[in-house]
């Protein structure tokens, strides 16, 4: 299993592949134990973290644009001032993530678990949030203009100042 000591060689990789060197390779960390790891600033388009274990690992101002990254678990994780624009997160848990000031434009959340995350000052524009649990969320001042949010649970979220203009809300929200 691919885990934190592979990384300096896997990034390198990548890196030479979004180059388009035929020496690289697309990161492919599918199912890694990436727990605790320092991704800080970590370019990370395009790679696939299919289920991977980023529980408190640091994505601090990582790009991780187009990544998929569905089913991972980054539970406790700090993604703040990520570049997650399209991104596919569809059932990843990110319960307590701090995702603080990310670009998460056009990302899919589909049937994600935010409970307790920070999503304040987030760019959530265009977002499939559909079945999304969003329980206990900080979206102060969160964009999520014409976000799908269908589905999705909004208890006890804050939304305080959020922009939520050409958003799908869940049914019988705001009555």
């Amino acid at each position: 299993m691919t885990g934190i000591h592979d990384l300096p060689e896997i990034l390198k990789l990548h890196q030479l592949w979004l180059e388009g060197d035929p020496a690289g390779c697309r990161a492919d960390l599918t199912d890694a134990d990436l727990t605790d790891a320092d991704l800080t600033r970590a370019y990370l388009t395009r790679a696939n973290l299919t289920g991977a274990n980023l529980t408190r690992a640091n994505l601090t101002r990582a790009n991780l644009y187009g990544a998929n990254v569905t089913g991972a678990n980054v539970t406790g994780a700090n993604l703040a001032g990520a570049n997650l624009f399209m991104a596919d997160l569809a059932g990843a848990k990110l319960v307590g993530a701090n995702l603080s000031g990310a670009d998460l434009t056009w990302a899919n959340l589909s049937g994600a678990d935010l409970i307790g995350a920070d999503l304040t000052w987030a760019n959530l524009e265009g977002a499939n949030l559909t079945g999304a649990n969003l329980a206990g969320a900080n979206l102060t001042g969160a964009n999520l203009i014409v976000a799908n949010l269908t589905g999705a649970n909004l208890t006890g979220a804050n939304l305080y100042a959020a922009d939520l203009a050409g958003a799908v809300l869940p049914e019988g929200w705001g009555q």
